[in-house]
């Protein structure tokens, strides 16, 4: 039971507000420790988890791709090419970009988008650009409101569109779970079964987008 004393290290972490990879790696330690392992077995579990998976370190070479892409005015391309389009409103845009999250994800491609591969310096820019089209320039508060709609967009497609790929870490985490209290569960139920959810939150989150794009234009007024 002491080993749970890592979920109470969680729990305090969070509620101080403490930085949350120094909340992870102070629970890894608790956790450890009260299983009877030493300070160097801690981290060379460390050591062994981040060489099984080194695609981590991918994003140590994406992101400077990005910010230099960025300062050679990315966005600035990405706005003016949405703005063009006058027929394009954000909320069939967002749309869209919704069900290429969520289908990407559920075919397992989901790290190529994602806040800082495409929401930040293309898809955000974009949507801006699609309102501002319509309704001329947006005050801060508009302007932040559809880059948290960017970004909500984002993560709905890919939380509810990854379930539906049988070797995502999710699914085989619930499928090991079960195995451990004598369920055995074929990890292609839990992703067909993952389909209809990912559907609803498809139309529940389209439905809010329209919402969204039709408060903006009341907004601007006639």
């Amino acid at each position: 039971m002491l080993t749970l004393l890592g979920v109470a290290a969680v729990v305090v972490g969070f509620a101080v507000r403490l930085n949350p990879l120094l909340v992870v790696v102070i629970a890894a330690f608790v956790t450890g420790l009260a299983a009877g392992l030493s300070p160097v077995e801690v981290l060379e579990a460390f050591g062994r988890a981040f060489n099984e998976n080194r695609f981590v370190s991918a994003a140590y070479l994406v992101l400077p791709v990005i910010g230099v892409v960025e300062r050679a005015g990315l966005q600035e391309r990405a706005r003016t090419l949405i703005a063009r389009f006058r027929g394009v409103s954000v909320g069939p845009f967002l749309i869209g970009y919704l069900a290429f999250r969520q289908i990407t994800s559920a075919l397992g491609l989901t790290s190529i988008a994602g806040h800082a591969q495409s929401i930040r310096p293309m898809v955000a820019p974009m949507a801006e650009g699609a309102v501002e089209a319509r309704t001329g320039p947006l005050d801060d508060d508009a302007r932040q409101q559809t880059r948290a709609m960017a970004s909500a967009t984002d993560n709905i497609g890919l939380f509810f569109g990854e379930d539906i790929f049988i070797a995502i870490g999710s699914i085989l985490l619930m499928v090991g779970f079960l195995a451990t209290s004598g369920i055995t569960v074929d990890p292609i139920h839990l992703s067909v079964w993952a389909i209809p959810t990912a559907i609803v939150a498809f139309v529940i989150h389209a439905a809010r987008l329209i919402l969204f794009d039709r408060r903006l234009r009341r907004r601007a007024g006639p």
